[in-house]
């Protein structure tokens, strides 16, 4: 199982805990800020996470990897590589 569609580890975002966020596999694409268009498109087209999708990286993933500068990955880009180790996991 993974931690959720985008590659982002739920495990260590500070929103998890101040929030009460459970992250969007467990709210079928709903963590706490309401839906998320990447866990949609994801579970739309039935990839259990967006490293099983040919378009990966899309727009969408590369923006909030990398250019979100509030929300973004530190070190930009983590969630990409999350998401290519899952699948060499098998995951």
């Amino acid at each position: 199982m993974v931690e959720s569609r985008c590659g982002l580890l739920c495990s260590e975002c500070s929103y998890r805990e101040s929030a009460g966020c459970r992250g969007c596999v467990a709210t079928n694409g709903n963590p706490f800020y309401g839906p998320c268009k990447l866990a949609a498109c994801c579970q739309g087209k039935g990839f259990e996470h967006c490293g099983h999708c040919p378009s990966m990286p899309c727009e969408t993933l590369y923006a909030y990897s990398y250019l979100d500068k509030e929300h973004g990955d530190n070190p930009p880009g983590a969630r990409i590589e999350n998401l290519k180790k899952w699948l060499k996991e098998g995951k």
